[in-house]
C-alpha cells in the first residue's frame, strides 16, 4: 500500500484535485468530501492501468507542508 500526495484546488464551483506524483491523475467534485473521494477512487484506477499495461507504477516522492505568513 502506498500513499500520495494530492493537491485540492477551490475551482469556484467546484474543487479539482490532482496526484503530482501520477501525472495526468485528476478528480473533481462538489465537495472536499466528493472531491477526496474522486481522487482516491482515480488513482486506484490509474494504478490499475498502469499494471494492466505493464508500465510501472511510480513511487511516491512528493511530500507537502503548509506555512503561516501574516
Amino acid at each position: 500500500m502506498a500513499e500520495f500526495a494530492i493537491v485540492i484546488e477551490d475551482a469556484g464551483a467546484n474543487f479539482s484535485a490532482y496526484a503530482p506524483d501520477l501525472p495526468g491523475c485528476v478528480a473533481t467534485g462538489a465537495s472536499l468530501d466528493v472531491v477526496t473521494a474522486h481522487i482516491q477512487q482515480a488513482i486506484e484506477l490509474h494504478i490499475e492501468s498502469l499494471r494492466e499495461h505493464g508500465e510501472d507504477v511510480p513511487s511516491p516522492t512528493t511530500r507537502t507542508a503548509t506555512v503561516r505568513v501574516a
